[in-house]
């Protein structure tokens, strides 16, 4: 949960006051303007649309003038707020361990030739996958804490965007890095705690982040693809009088190919409400064949290591929509797991999906991507401040009303309040929160451009796309560094 268990609503509210002045002193410039716009994100009647709505809110004090300013030339120091969400209450799974979601979501920019740092975001296409087309637009890699239970809630930790010159792969093993080192210095995981779970889907190199962050305490769990092909141990050592060198990879286990199964040593089957039965097998101690490719380049001079884990196929009686669901395969960075170690794993990965719904509450409702702003650091500020707005409503959610329509079914439980229903009401928890924000200082606005006078300062135009071609074998990588 957002707070401790048996919190009152008074603790419930102290510390969401504490959160409101700590997000308050984060911001080094222009704190009063970007506070007070963040307020009216969260006080706002209906979906943010445009930002100049938002300067009509009561609860900006502010013209409109003072809040493009603010966007424009204000700074949110982000290293300070990622220290405040960690030291943060989060939510755990059952047994107390803390449960991460890492993904992408991408900040759509087509028409706009004069911003920065534009990438090609891959958007999915509705029905065939040939639909599926290239945008123009800002990717940014989320990092959320997820709850158990049927549940839209995440508390998000982390935010980075993913510029031309960076490589993916990297910028997420640095990204989990630094999560991880700010909960443990935050008190958040301590020794003989259960280990820190990462769930991520198939778009990430599961096996070379867990290499990465082999020395944090974390367990990483992700989705492969149905084509990939895992490896068996050896068997024994070769005999005879040649000898030779030891083998590193036995028999091959391809997904696609159930003749190349061996019995698993884990099977469970799960009665579950929305997707009827759930069966789950777990071969252990399966490894990837690893080459020198991507980031395994840069350990070009050594022999890659072998990389255990378990490897789960996850098959459901039905899907909402789907008539024939598909087997999910998963490969986890762990040996040796029980049964309820396999639950565990595939129960924590559906749960990443209520990262997509948080995605879909800050875009629709919330107004991530509603701007349209031109400056990448403009960009950037936005972006926190909106994980300002969505952390506030989490800590919320304790003690607000349940201020649903006629038509609307009542929540089953106070604390089940979904997040839009938290910010339906959020104004009247405003008013008995800290705020920290000073009144406006009467002032003249400025001359603007004289009439009829044309803006003879063109804007520079960016290409779209990565600017560093990464190396695609060890010959191209040595040529690059030499």
């Amino acid at each position: 949960m957002s707070v401790p268990a048996g919190a009152s609503e008074g603790e419930a509210l102290g510390v969401l006051s504490r959160f409101r002045v700590e997000f308050y002193e984060c911001l080094y410039k222009r704190a009063d303007a970007l506070f007070e716009l963040t307020d009216a994100v969260l006080c706002a009647d209906g979906p943010v649309k445009t930002l100049v709505e938002l300067s009509l809110a009561v609860e900006h004090r502010r013209g409109h003038g003072a809040m493009y300013a603010a966007l424009d030339r204000g700074w949110a120091e982000p290293t300070r707020l990622r220290r405040a969400l960690s030291g943060l209450p989060l939510p755990r799974a059952a047994d107390g361990r803390i449960v991460l979601a890492v993904d992408v979501s991408n900040w759509l920019r087509p028409d706009a030739p004069t911003s920065d740092d534009r990438l090609f975001c891959h958007v999915y296409g509705r029905g065939a996958r040939s639909k599926d087309q290239f945008v123009p637009g800002w990717p940014y890699s989320f990092v959320a804490a997820l709850e158990t239970g049927h549940t839209s809630w995440v508390a998000m930790l982390d935010a980075v965007r993913l510029g031309p010159a960076d490589d993916a792969t990297a910028v997420t093993a640095n990204q989990l890095r630094d999560t991880v080192e700010r909960l443990l210095h935050a008190g958040q995981w301590n020794p003989g705690d259960p280990e820190v779970l990462v769930v991520m889907d198939s778009g990430y190199d599961v096996a070379y982040l867990s290499h990465a962050l082999a020395d944090l305490p974390v367990v990483l769990l992700g989705r492969l693809r149905s084509d990939r092909v895992m490896l068996r141990d050896p068997g024994p050592a070769r005999s005879g009088p040649r000898g030779g060198r030891p083998r590193r990879h036995g028999g091959v286990l391809a997904l696609s190919r159930p003749e190349t199964w061996h019995s698993p040593e884990v099977t469970t089957s799960t009665d579950t409400t929305r997707y009827g039965t759930a069966e789950a097998r777990a071969w252990d101690r399966m490894h990837p064949r690893l080459t020198h490719r991507g980031p395994w380049l840069n350990h070009a001079e050594e022999e890659l290591p072998v990389l255990h884990g378990t490897l789960i196929r996850l098959t459901v009686e039905r899907l909402p929509g789907d008539r024939d669901p598909k087997p999910v395969w998963l490969w986890c960075s762990a040996t040796g797991a029980t049964g309820a170690d396999v639950d565990r794993w595939w129960q924590a990965f559906l749960h990443r999906f209520d990262l997509e719904h948080t995605f879909r509450l800050m875009k629709q409702t919330l107004g991530w991507t509603r701007p349209k702003v031109r400056h990448t650091g403009t960009a950037d500020l936005w972006t926190w401040l909106i994980i300002a707005a969505h952390t506030q409503l989490r800590l919320a959610r304790a003690f607000a009303e349940d201020l649903r329509r006629p038509w609307e079914r009542p929540a089953t439980e106070p604390r089940r309040l979904t997040p839009a229903r938290v910010r339906r009401g959020f104004r009247n928890i405003r008013a008995t929160a800290a705020r920290p924000a000073t009144a406006p200082k009467p002032t003249r606005p400025g001359p603007g451009r004289p009439p009829g006078s044309k803006n003879k300062q063109r804007a520079k135009r960016h290409d779209v796309g990565k600017t560093i071609k990464r190396a695609e074998s060890i010959k191209e990588h040595q040529t690059q560094r030499g």
